[in-house]
């Protein structure tokens, strides 16, 4: 047997420790994604206590949402190169110290830098690539269950933080909610220094579902290039377009209209900040539950058609919208529920068929990109919405938009052709 495929035998142990790695992982991405959950709250504060208007705070919004996701390939690189532990490890204590920054800011540029440049990076270091590498290097076999798990903790991180920041701003200022968040991350940071873990080889373990101990992969390639060239390779396939146009659809339709802007919406038909966070926070909660389904179903059934289903009922529930602010709450409520089941219930299948057609040691690296599209759709509707909203007086034109430009998503799913990992992968 072969040396470098660490020929042991596997004594299978009791407990798996890539368990405790995807809790760490889940914890580090919860956090994360409650501090990109942050500026929801800060929105109207901001523009109260420094008459900044909804656009220019819209702008610093959709500035980091670009970043956090223009970073995914090379972070992918990153992650192989010095592994999971020291780049999560930097990545938390840089957020921390530009949240520790942001209750001196005195103008937009200062917002600009704290919260378009510094945060977007570090939080998008910590984004579904993390998730996605993690399950490859731990994980042979429920790949799809872990990626709905990690990628669910975005949903669950916007559960726990949204309604507390919200009451904290409410009852105290937006500055002591800044100071939660704080101490958050250095909890998670904690933690992770004391047991996060770079490789299964690490702690003598193979994969989970693999029966041989494999070393850590090299990664010697240039970390500039190498998420370069992949892109190169990618763009070569008709199946990369399709998935970066659909992300690009669901990025516009997700984190940068309603994750950015709902809470106004509501604030702007009368609902109070913190009933309008826990609303939210409902579709957190449903989301939790949609996306780790999500990964199971992947494992299960053609990814093509769950995701011309999700995108299609997130379009209706979209078209919904306009009504439901102006009904009754047992309106908002269903959209809630309706809309959270699959607010990124379509990483884990897209996900899924990056991996499939493009391998597992480049799918981080292309997957990144795809993300990178999503972040651009997400980035144009976070200001785009905000501008409109400054026109028009009302959310209702973007909502709409939002609402047909996931039909088209649902559309070009099915258009992605089924290929076999052996015979469409790329290769340098």
């Amino acid at each position: 047997m072969n040396e470098t495929a660490a020929q042991d035998a596997v004594k299978h142990p009791r407990f798996y420790y890539g368990w405790i790695i995807v809790f760490l992982t889940f914890a580090t991405l919860l956090v994360s994604a409650g501090i990109r959950s942050l500026p929801s709250i800060l929105l109207v504060p901001f523009q109260e206590e420094f008459g900044w208007s909804r656009g220019g705070i819209s702008s610093v919004i959709s500035i980091g949402i670009f970043l956090y996701g223009l970073v995914g390939p090379f972070s992918a690189a990153l992650l192989l190169r010095f592994g999971i532990r020291k780049v999560v490890i930097s990545s938390l204590a840089v957020l921390a110290a530009s949240l520790a920054a942001t209750p001196y800011i005195q103008s937009l540029w200062q917002f600009e830098l704290l919260w378009g440049l510094v945060s977007g990076l570090a939080t998008g270091m910590m984004a579904n690539v993390l998730g996605v590498t993690v399950s490859n290097l731990w994980f042979v076999e429920r790949k799809g269950l872990i990626i709905g798990l990690l990628t669910a903790s975005a949903a669950t991180g916007q559960l726990l933080f949204l309604p507390l920041f919200a009451k904290m701003s409410a009852d105290f200022g937006w500055r002591y909610a800044i100071y939660t968040a704080i101490a958050g991350i250095l909890i998670v940071l904690v933690a992770v220094i004391v047991w996060m873990k770079n490789h299964p080889y690490d702690v003598g373990a193979a994969p989970y579902g693999s029966d041989q101990i494999v070393k850590p992969p090299v990664f010697s390639e240039n970390l500039f290039l190498a998420p370069l060239r992949s892109l190169r390779l990618a763009m070569k396939n008709l199946t990369f377009w399709l998935l970066a146009g659909t992300f690009f659809f669901c990025g516009f339709s997700t984190n940068g209209l309603i994750g950015t802007h709902l809470i106004a919406a509501c604030g702007d038909h009368g609902m109070l900040e913190v009933t309008a966070a826990g609303l939210l926070a409902m579709m957190g909660l449903f989301d939790l539950f949609g996306t780790t389904i999500s990964g199971w179903l992947s494992d299960r059934f053609d990814s093509r058609w769950l995701l011309f289903w999700y995108y299609g009922l997130r379009g209706l529930s979209l078209l919904f919208l306009p009504y439901a602010l102006g009904g009754s709450p047992a309106m908002l409520v269903v959209f809630a529920v309706f809309y959270g089941l699959d607010w990124i219930a379509t990483v884990p299948p897209t996900a899924k068929l990056a991996g499939q057609t493009f391998g597992k040691e480049k799918s981080g690296m292309v997957f990144g990109w795809i993300v990178v599209a999503h972040q651009i759709g997400a980035s144009i509707a976070a200001y785009g919405a905000g501008v409109m909203r400054d026109w028009f007086g009302s959310y209702s034109q973007a909502f709409v938009i939002a609402g047909f430009v996931c039909f088209a998503a649902a559309l070009m799913a099915v258009r992605i052709r089924k290929h076999s990992p052996s015979s469409t992968q790329v290769t340098a």
